[in-house]
């Protein structure tokens, strides 16, 4: 009876091994992911940081949107997810600064897929201050308070941040995905959506298993 409990716990062992194996075969830098050289710092060390790359005014933004929304409500406990506003023009950081004023103003989680539908949906001009300010008004924020906040000194810092850190990614189209600051997945490399989740899961376990 031992010997056939050693032989199903080899079994088991070798079958989990293979299940890795196939998954790590799967996906393989180069074509499905890249490595960012250097690998940049995150915040916490001991934990795993996704950051999701996108614009306002992306298309495929917008449509992925309804498949990140659940993978981010169901991000494991060491996980840490961010967003960040890619800046490639002045038109970008039009919607840059909008989104980091909405952060700094608590109205973020109430209004970021709801700019997203305005923008794609409802087929809305949102290019200005003036117009970004109207809408962010529906969540109780003044209007003049809005400019003032989008124009000030902690949100020119955090623009300028942020292009340093997209830069520094190598990222040069949105949605993009990175993990633990040494991963970069693009819509190319993924092809579809739930792929590129499938993907940051892989690449999630890969750095969890380092860890």
């Amino acid at each position: 009876m031992r010997n056939i409990w050693m032989l199903m716990l080899v079994c088991m062992m070798f079958l989990s091994g293979a299940a890795y194996s196939e998954e790590a075969a799967s996906f393989d830098e180069g074509i499905d992911y890249q490595l960012i050289k250097p690998a940049q710092p995150t915040d916490d060390s001991s934990r795993i940081e996704v950051v999701e790359i996108f614009w306002y005014g992306c298309p495929h933004c917008y449509h992925f949107e309804p498949t990140l929304g659940p993978w981010v409500k169901g991000t494991p406990k060491d996980v840490d997810f961010y967003r960040l506003p890619a800046i490639f023009s002045k038109q970008w950081e039009t919607h840059a600064r909008a989104y980091f004023t909405a952060d700094i103003l608590d109205v973020l989680e109430q209004s970021h897929s709801a700019l997203f539908h305005a923008m794609h949906a409802e087929h809305k001009t949102m290019n200005t201050v003036d117009k970004l300010a109207a809408f962010y008004s529906q969540y109780g924020i003044d209007e003049a308070l809005f400019k003032k906040t989008y124009r000030s000194f902690v949100v020119n810092t955090k623009v300028a941040r942020t292009k340093e850190v997209v830069e520094r990614y190598g990222v040069t189209g949105v949605p993009a995905m990175v993990v633990e600051g040494k991963y970069l997945i693009t819509g190319p490399m993924a092809k579809s959506y739930e792929n590129m989740l499938k993907i940051t899961n892989f690449l999630v376990e890969k750095e969890r298993q380092s860890k």
